[in-house]
């Protein structure tokens, strides 16, 4: 999804409907044929998976939601030099509450800690350990000014932590983003939005070499005629203020359309121009990244799903002084066949398929996964 795009709630999904307290056990064998993200010298692995969860859904009051879920993974990679158990964590909350029909305050975290991350840095040092901590926290207020006005209050934080000592002095930093947005209802399917948003990037070293803020004024469209169709849009600029170096100003273009054909099956598309920030950050200021993502999820029968993705990402990173601009191009591409014999069991195959492309060298990257998971939800 896009980047900048706030956060949006996932419906709570049909294993975890109607009980508050839910556990899933699971288990997964994958083969990894770049465990590291290296251009070169690449370390094919078997990795066996074990997993298991908790979560919970329910309202506090007749005004007020809450839920929260903690997942457990544990990656045994056969090959990985040195440490071979991988242990990883991922922490949800949130608490949704409405003062009045018309006034709400939607609170939600996320904390992960991965040691095995799913998407690897490009140009990293040869076979670097890439375990990171993440953490999000997002707060919208909404309100209504008047029958077709509304005016809403976001924040997000964000914060990246490496392992590794040279990963995390280049790269460990805190993301604020603050926005306000008026919307005017000119139809019951349409709404009009004008929205400023302020960003603070700030690294834990070297801040005076690699911070930066930005200002953004976006106009958007809500369009959603009917349940099963949902448009959105945001377009406008970005003035970016860099620590050492130039100012710089940039378009700023954030679309995404989904479409639900059928009883679980949908069709998500989306289109985001930005700036963003690069994983070498001693050669390059920021990163230029178009990004194009497609997703589809279709139901072949009551038991059988096949789900796709695929993202094309061409960027450009911006050279930092006598440094030249290079171009780059990401791809991944994921495909999954989901078998659910009962409403508990779940099985799936799966493969994922990242390329990046670079006019250098030293970034480029090539890693499939391809395996057979399961579960058990009670």
């Amino acid at each position: 999804m896009p980047s900048l795009v706030w956060a949006v709630y996932a419906p709570i999904p049909e294993q975890e409907q109607g009980k508050a307290l839910t556990y899933r056990l699971g288990s997964a064998i994958y083969q990894d044929s770049n465990i590291f993200g290296g251009a070169t010298g690449e370390i094919s692995s078997l990795v066996y998976n074990f997993n298991g969860a908790l979560s919970y859904n329910g309202s506090l009051s007749d005004q007020t939601f809450a839920s929260a879920a903690y997942e457990l993974n544990n990656d045994h990679v056969v090959d990985r030099p040195g440490k071979q158990n991988l242990t990883s964590h991922i922490l949800n909350a949130r608490l949704a509450h409405a003062f009045s029909p018309a006034t709400s305050l939607d609170l939600a975290g996320a904390y992960n800690i991965a040691k095995n991350p799913q998407s690897l840095l490009a140009g990293v040092p040869l076979n670097t350990d890439q375990s990171n901590d993440r953490g999000q926290m997002d707060i919208r207020f909404l309100t209504a000014a008047s029958q077709k006005l509304s005016v809403a209050a976001k924040y997000r934080l964000i914060t990246y932590r490496y392992d590794n000592p040279t990963l995390a002095a280049d790269l460990d930093r805190t993301e604020n983003l603050l926005g306000g947005e008026l919307g005017y209802a000119l139809l019951p399917e349409t709404k009009l939005l004008a929205e400023y948003r302020y960003q603070a990037i700030g690294y834990r070293s070297a801040a005076i070499f690699k911070d930066k803020t930005s200002h953004f004024l976006l106009a958007g469209l809500d369009y959603n005629p009917s349940e099963k169709t949902m448009l959105a849009g945001r377009v406008g600029g970005e003035a970016r203020n860099r620590s050492a170096a130039p100012e710089t100003t940039a378009p700023y273009v954030e679309l995404s359309a989904r479409y639900t054909y059928g009883e679980g099956s949908f069709l998500a598309s989306g289109y985001t121009y930005t700036l963003e920030e690069p994983s070498d950050v001693n050669r390059f200021t920021d990163t230029k990244v178009n990004r194009i993502f497609v997703n589809l999820q279709h139901r072949l029968s009551g038991l059988l799903t096949a789900s796709g993705s695929l993202s094309y990402e061409p960027s450009q990173l911006q050279g930092r002084g006598l440094q030249i601009n290079v171009d780059e191009k990401t791809t991944r591409v994921g495909l999954g066949l989901s078998w659910q014999p009962t409403k508990n069991w779940t099985a799936n195959l799966s493969g994922d398929f990242d390329r990046v492309n670079s006019d250098d060298a030293s970034r480029g990257q090539s890693r499939n996964r391809y395996g057979l998971s399961a579960r058990y939800t009670f």
